[in-house]
């Protein structure tokens, strides 16, 4: 859960600075700027080329294309060979040479951009993870109010806080420090560490976190942590652990590239040598070599894999699920368990009034009940009060004129509507205040409470006359998402929340799910997760709020609800759903799946091509022109394979798990 709840006017204690300037532009990075000139030069050969200009116009654009996006690429290969290390993208330039040294020069033009183009992705999108991470230190405030013993103020760096301190958080300003409150009444918009889709009221000897936000009322808060290891540095020390640590992912073909490069190179070097050994004439001897090189280079192999990747990639885009490399597309079909956030992901993360439940004794009608408690609350900011008003206004209600409007942190508000007095809140405060903690009005706000709703008491003149029940809604999508979820895995999801175990049972029940892990704060989930990969489980943790991020950069594949998510779930996630369509995300597994089928057969297809060329180079005379051609008919062959998943009737498939 992402958004703030409370909205204050003008908040005290300004907080760190962040959003865009602190963002990495894409060409400020010089991998991004190397591919942007290699781009241009080939766009501007090309036409030239396919026109007929002389040699001499075009030629040069196109070494120029070599020099700037392969010099980069190149020397990383050559530092990976000074390590015994074969690396792709060495085998990608030698190849484009190997292209360009028989003709091939558009071919040898293309590969080193769609390369250089890669990499400046990879780094852009790491930039931005760490610009996210260190970002999430924003939330907490760059300075705080603290008390001395006879109770003057003095505003100090949050940084200088140590534990014992007593600090003053006033209405609208965002907790200093980790602690507990001393004094005061108010209720904290916790949704950045807990996922709680409503503030917390907080009274003395409550916890509290730095960097959430305070709500209407002032706290004394003691300070039970230093700022270094509070519940929000130690998130950043677990994204970037996490982010770290993660064994390093390849394409399903990179981890047999290696021997299939070191033994095409020796058989080339071998080819080539050993009949000079023997006294062959140079330039067959050669020839014969070059040929084999150009019919065994894996460019056939590598657009085998990447074609149906970048497709799906493209297709998935279309349809609102932004994945963020073609690895991620891989292990997005790999998966084979499930963990969901609740609040902003199988919830829609807004309070919605579900129950209105007037008492037989008031003689209100259910619309009559909610008119009454919809006037008082309407000049409230608080997120019940924004609920309330919503649904009445959604059944066309008309409000009547208040007078005489306040509002008591953790208890509620009250007013004078229509010469009447109307109170609405918490039915644990009020019913003690006026009536007692018993009766019908008791009851049925237990009941409500039960279910996993927030109940609020309506109170006329002094008297209960009704209850309404507030919850977060589940998304229409979500029960059939987590239907098509446990089919593709074998096992229902598991919710991950913070908030209230009630709560996150009864949206579990509605979803599907039976394996609920309520109350976490975000080092536990991402606990959870580690202890479902820890035996062999490859899991997706599918969240949207900064409290998601550990779980999202500890799992195999983490997703981000785009709409509502939080700057930092959203770079540490390896996937976005754009559109916040919870049903895209089945989809887009079942879609990864048929696209790893789609590179197995285009893997055959090239090894089919390969050994055949091969082979007849090696027991015949394959003439040069002729193993290009079969070469590049290879390549053709299984690009235009890949490219069947570009087409909307893949996805239409992939949605009905064909």
């Amino acid at each position: 859960m992402s958004s703030t709840l409370t909205r204050p006017a003008a908040p005290a204690g300004p907080a760190r600075t962040g959003g865009p300037g602190r963002r990495t532009r894409i060409l400020t990075l010089p991998e991004a700027r190397w591919a942007a000139v290699a781009l241009l030069l080939f766009l501007a050969a090309l036409p030239m080329q396919l026109l007929g200009a002389p040699w001499w116009t075009w030629s040069p654009l196109y070494a120029l294309t070599y020099l700037t996006g392969g010099w980069e690429p190149g020397w990383e290969g050559l530092k990976a060979l000074r390590e015994k290390t074969l690396d792709v993208d060495l085998l990608m330039v030698v190849a484009a040479l190997g292209a360009a040294a028989i003709g091939q020069v558009l071919d040898g033009a293309l590969l080193i951009v769609i390369f250089a183009t890669s990499g400046a992705l990879e780094a852009f999108a790491t930039a931005r993870t760490a610009d996210s991470v260190r970002g999430l230190l924003d939330l907490a405030p760059a300075t705080a109010t603290r008390l001395g013993a006879a109770g003057t103020e003095e505003t100090v760096p949050t940084e200088e806080l140590t534990v014992g301190d007593v600090i003053l958080v006033r209405p609208g300003e965002r907790v200093g420090a980790d602690g507990r409150v001393l004094d005061g009444a108010s209720e904290v918009d916790q949704a950045t560490i807990t996922g709680e889709p409503l503030p917390a009221a907080k009274e003395p000897g409550d916890e509290v976190f730095a960097g959430t936000l305070n709500g209407t009322g002032a706290l004394r808060v003691a300070v039970e942590r230093d700022p270094s290891d509070s519940v929000i540095a130690r998130i950043v020390a677990m994204v970037e652990e996490a982010s770290g640590t993660k064994a390093p992912t390849q394409l399903f073909i990179e981890k047999v590239e290696q021997r299939y490069s070191i033994g095409m190179v020796a058989a080339t070097v071998a080819l080539f040598a050993v009949p000079l050994a023997f006294g062959a004439a140079l330039q067959p001897t050669l020839l014969r070599a070059m040929t084999f090189m150009i019919v065994a280079s894996p460019c056939a192999v590598v657009l085998a894999t990447m074609p149906p990747l970048l497709s799906a990639i493209a297709n998935a885009g279309r349809h609102g699920v932004l994945i963020k490399s073609a690895v991620v597309m891989e292990r997005l079909g790999q998966i084979d368990a499930v963990a969901l956030d609740k609040t902003g992901t199988l919830t829609e993360g807004t309070p919605r009034v579900t129950d209105i439940r007037p008492l037989a004794s008031s003689g209100l009608t259910e619309d009559t009940l909610l008119a009454l408690a919809a006037a008082a609350e309407h000049p409230s900011e608080h997120p019940l009060a924004r609920a309330v008003t919503d649904a009445a206004r959604t059944r066309g209600l008309v409000l009547p004129p208040v007078a005489d409007f306040t509002s008591a942190p953790g208890t509620g508000v009250t007013a004078a509507v229509d010469g009447r007095t109307v109170a609405v809140g918490s039915p644990a405060r009020l019913l003690d205040v006026r009536t007692g903690a018993s009766g019908p009005a008791a009851e049925l706000a237990a009941r409500l409470e039960k279910g996993g709703r927030t109940a609020a008491l309506v109170v006329l003149d002094g008297t209960p006359v009704g209850v309404l029940g507030i919850a977060d809604r589940l998304r229409t999508d979500a029960r059939s998402t987590v239907a098509r979820l446990t089919e593709l895995t074998g096992g229902t999801p598991v919710l991950v929340t913070g908030d209230n175990p009630r709560a996150a049972a009864r949206l579990a029940a509605e979803a599907g799910i039976d394996d609920v892990r309520a109350g976490l704060l975000p080092q536990e989930k991402a606990h959870v997760v580690r202890e479902m990969e820890s035996v062999g489980r490859k899991v997706l943790v599918v969240g949207d709020g900064v409290n998601d991020a550990p779980a999202l950069a500890a799992a195999h594949t983490g997703i981000a609800m785009g709409r509502a998510g939080s700057d930092l779930a959203l770079e540490t996630a390896d996937a976005v759903v754009v559109r916040d369509e919870l049903a895209t995300i089945p989809t887009a597994v079942a879609l990864s799946r048929r696209c790893r089928r789609l590179v197995v057969q285009n893997l055959v297809i090239a090894a089919v091509f390969i050994t055949g060329l091969v082979i007849w180079d090696l027991a015949g005379t394959l003439p040069l022109p002729l193993g290009v051609a079969g070469h590049e008919g290879s390549t053709v062959i299984v690009g235009l394979n890949g490219l069947r998943l570009l087409r909307d009737a893949a996805w239409t498939r992939a949605d009905r798990h064909r």
